[in-house]
């Protein structure tokens, strides 16, 4: 459940430890303590899992939907655990997206302080693309606040059309659709393809795969 809908639980008085009502703020180990929720007890510690997604475009970063559109879940059934995504991808966005049942690891990873790179190939059209650039890599103001400068690489330009990368150390709303209609060019795909010291690969879009040891030690 959500973390709202857990401490709802909780203090709706559906939590007991070791046979005590729980309070918020409580702690729990369940290698050694005792936890029912709702009169059911959840079990011993999951494994934990860390795995990565190609997201393909038109599915939503989401464990449901209550508009029955196509979710990520219809994608990761067959992982060996119930997992939940790191960040996000916006529907029409592909790509790169993490997944972990390790709330002490996706904390790390989303905390500002981290600072990992995002990067993204992004299809574009408008005129004389190229003198965007220096725009591009300049803060940009989101919900009052500015963005972190982002890095910019121009990968192929043909007239009216042009594919870039782009760097940037932020998840912000909608960040990069934002800062390519700041400059006056349209975003036509856009692919996340790497995070932090990940890269997507050569995964097929659609795929997922678990991360290795090193990977997540990578990130720690």
């Amino acid at each position: 459940m959500s973390r709202r809908a857990a401490e709802k639980c909780i203090q709706d008085g559906k939590v007991f430890v070791n046979g005590y009502k729980a309070s918020l703020g409580d702690k729990a180990d369940l290698t050694f303590d005792e936890v029912i929720v709702d009169g059911k007890s959840i079990g011993k510690q999951q494994k934990k899992v860390y795995a990565m997604l190609n997201k393909p475009r038109g599915y939503v970063t989401t464990l449901s939907d209550e508009k029955d559109r196509k979710i990520i879940t219809d994608l990761i059934y067959d992982i060996d655990a119930r997992v939940y995504p790191i960040g996000r991808l916006d529907m029409n966005s592909e790509g790169l997206l993490l997944l972990t049942n390790d709330g002490d690891f996706a904390n790390k990873v989303m905390h500002p302080s981290k600072e990992y790179n995002k990067t993204y190939l992004v299809y574009v059209g408008g005129e004389d693309i190229p003198s965007k650039i220096a725009f591009l890599e300049k803060p940009i103001k989101i919900d009052g606040r500015y963005t972190k400068p982002a890095i910019i690489e121009m990968v192929n330009d043909n007239g009216n059309n042009a594919v870039i990368k782009i760097i940037i150390k932020e998840g912000r709303n909608r960040q990069i659709r934002r800062l390519c209609e700041a400059a006056g060019l349209k975003v036509k795909s856009l692919k996340r393809v790497g995070e932090g010291p990940l890269s997507l690969g050569n995964l097929k879009t659609g795929a997922w795969r678990y991360l290795t040891e090193e990977e997540v030690k990578s990130f720690l």
